[in-house]
């Protein structure tokens, strides 16, 4: 026996629900979730790397601070496209808007060597380990 399914009626009744939605509610130019871009976070002998996927972030809106021993990395991802009036869409996936991701960085870190590079859609911030003292023999005068 042969069975066919087929998922045009799924499809078709979220088409309707989102329009009915849709003009219910009216559309924002606002995500209704804010996105968190994803960072992966590694150690090697002299640093501490994290990378954190941008892409469709320009570069130039992308600030990376360190204070206090907090790494902060903002932006925001824009999309022309979407703030048209022309058209209407039936599928918005991709995530736009602000975005803020903060991580806490160890205690032996050189905060002011901390170096950022944007390439192929990934931001690669590196924090170089600081040098840890090493105990100093104090002489004892008689």
């Amino acid at each position: 026996m042969v069975y066919r399914t087929t998922l045009t009626p799924l499809f078709t009744l979220r088409r309707e629900m989102d329009r009915i939605l849709e003009d219910t509610f009216g559309r924002t130019n606002q995500p209704m979730v804010a996105w968190t871009p994803a960072a992966d976070v590694r150690e090697d002998e002299q640093a501490y790397l994290f990378d954190l996927e941008l892409p469709g972030v320009s570069p130039e809106t992308v600030e990376v601070t360190a204070d206090q021993g907090v790494l902060s990395v903002r932006g925001e991802r824009r999309s022309e496209a979407r703030e048209s009036t022309v058209g209407r869409w039936h599928i918005v996936e991709r995530s736009q808007g602000a975005f803020r991701r903060s991580f806490q960085l160890p205690a032996q870190v050189a905060e002011d060597k901390i170096e950022a590079q944007y390439t192929h859609g990934v931001l690669t911030v590196r924090v170089p380990k600081a040098e840890v003292p090493k105990a100093k023999k104090i002489e004892v005068k008689v």
